[in-house]
């Protein structure tokens, strides 16, 4: 004989998984702090921010062009 009441079985595998899925989340985040701690660090260096506001937002000093040039994947 099988009873579901709040004590169920299902209830109890449910809580597990969001329990499974919030612990993923957490380990994914902490990941990802590292990995933003280590570019903080690295932007330290003048010449690093420089180059990290250029590959990122586009920068340029003045007088200077840039071209983007993307790369059609698609055959």
């Amino acid at each position: 004989m099988l009873f579901f009441d709040d004590n169920s079985y299902l209830i109890h595998r449910k809580f597990n998984q969001e329990i499974e899925d919030l612990e993923n989340t957490i380990s994914f985040y902490k990941i990802k702090i590292k990995e933003d701690q280590a570019t903080i660090k690295k932007l330290d260096d003048s010449l690093q921010l420089e180059r990290f506001a250029r590959e990122q937002y586009l920068m340029k000093k003045e007088n200077e062009d840039i071209y983007i040039i993307e790369f059609d994947t698609i055959k």
